[in-house]
C-alpha cells in the first residue's frame, strides 16, 4: 500500500454550490408565480357575466315559446315547444305520410342555393 496521505478534498465549494442552485431555483419559482398568478374577477366584470348570461337566457325563452321565422324565403319557421309537440303527434297519426314529408321539408330546408353564373371573360 501506498504510504502517501489522503488528501481530503473541500466540502464547502460544493455545498456553497447546492445552496446556491437552491437560492436561484427558489428566485425563479418566486418570479414565475408572479407571472402566473390570475388577478381576481372584480366586480363589474361580474356584473357584465351576469348581465350576458340574462341576454342568453331570455333570448332561449324567446325561442322556445314565440313564433318566427327561421328562413323566410325557404319557408323554414321556429314554432313554440307546445305547439311543435301537438303538430308532431297530429301529423305522425299516418307514419308514412309524416316521414315522407318529413324528408322532403329536410330536403327543403337544407338545398344548396342556385349557384352564381359565371361572367362571360372579356378574352374569351
Amino acid at each position: 500500500m501506498s504510504s502517501m496521505p489522503v488528501r481530503e478534498k473541500p466540502i464547502f465549494p460544493y455545498v456553497l454550490a447546492l445552496l446556491g442552485a437552491f437560492v436561484i431555483v427558489g428566485a425563479l419559482v418566486w418570479v414565475m408565480k408572479g407571472f402566473t398568478q390570475q388577478t381576481a374577477l372584480g366586480e363589474d366584470r361580474r356584473l357584465v357575466r351576469a348581465k350576458a348570461l340574462a341576454e342568453v337566457r331570455a333570448a332561449e325563452l324567446e325561442a322556445l315559446t314565440t313564433p318566427g321565422w327561421i328562413d323566410q324565403t325557404k319557408g323554414v319557421v321556429r314554432l313554440p315547444v307546445t305547439n311543435a309537440m301537438a303538430l308532431f303527434l297530429e301529423e305522425w297519426k299516418n307514419p308514412a305520410a309524416a316521414r315522407s314529408n318529413l324528408i322532403a321539408r329536410v330536403e327543403k330546408a337544407t338545398a344548396a342555393p342556385p349557384k352564381v353564373p359565371a361572367k362571360p371573360s372579356e378574352f374569351e
